[in-house]
């Protein structure tokens, strides 16, 4: 459900906005956020960038900020798989924002995967190119195999971040899906 204080606009509105009765700088010319326009107008994706006043590296937070539940967050996930092998690779999980993600759950289910940890911060910017707060489902440095929260469909629109701890953007569960070539699994 779209939050009441936070207008989805026309065709004809900027694609950036603040929430109303904050003020915060444009933050769509951050090199973050023009990869995920970039990588989302390639998806013929036109999103409206929300910039909130303060860093939103949670989903509580972020949750708190936009006035929506924190089920309605597409929390963007960065594990390190190792196969069989012992080599690591990077994995998106974009899980609601209620969920903690079953690691275990996800390395049976993914038969590459013989198991997750989850990634320091500095393995998540050199594999996504985004500092924790602001990794965005799409935009990535690398090529990440993306796994998408099934629960995340129990609503009409989510939000993920935009490339920026301080940006968001509206989407659907059907979109992330296909932007991000992503395979729907429950997580939790």
């Amino acid at each position: 459900m779209t939050p009441p204080d936070v207008p989805v606009p026309a065709a004809s509105t900027p694609p950036d906005r603040t929430v109303p009765g904050t003020t915060a700088p444009d933050r769509t010319t951050h090199p973050g956020v023009q990869r995920v326009l970039a990588a989302l107008a390639a998806q013929h994706v036109t999103p409206q960038v929300v910039t909130l006043p303060d860093a939103v590296r949670t989903a509580a937070a972020a949750a708190q900020a936009l006035g929506v539940t924190r089920d309605e967050i597409a929390n963007s996930l960065v594990f390190r798989a190792h196969d069989e092998h012992g080599a690591v690779t990077p994995l998106l999980v974009l899980a609601s924002g209620a969920h903690r993600v079953d690691v275990h759950k996800v390395a049976d289910l993914v038969d590459a995967i013989d198991h997750l940890d989850v990634a320091d911060a500095q393995f998540v910017r050199d594999t996504t190119g985004f500092a924790i707060g602001g990794v965005a489902p799409v935009g990535h440095t690398t090529p990440l195999a993306t796994i998408v929260d099934v629960s995340l469909s129990r609503h009409p629109y989510v939000w993920a971040a935009a490339g920026h701890s301080h940006t968001v953007f509206r989407t659907t569960y059907e979109e992330l899906l296909r932007v991000t070539g992503g395979h729907a699994m429950e997580v939790a």
